[in-house]
């Protein structure tokens, strides 16, 4: 099995995971509920995706 030969320190350690975090997803205001809804995704509560109506909305339009 391989051993290094040094040992690693917490800094050089912590450099190559930096890119391993999470990136903060984005979020975009529903015009029709105003809510915070994330992009490529139809708003359950309305129904609306990209300003048009695809499912029916919980609420009642009447």
């Amino acid at each position: 099995m391989a051993h290094p030969k040094r040992k690693i320190s917490k800094t050089r350690r912590d450099k190559r995971r930096t890119h391993l975090k999470l990136k903060a997803r984005t979020y975009y205001l529903d015009p029709q509920t105003g809510e915070p809804t994330l992009y490529h995704r139809v708003c359950l509560e309305s129904g609306y995706y990209r300003g048009r109506q695809v499912l029916p909305g919980t609420e009642e339009e009447y």
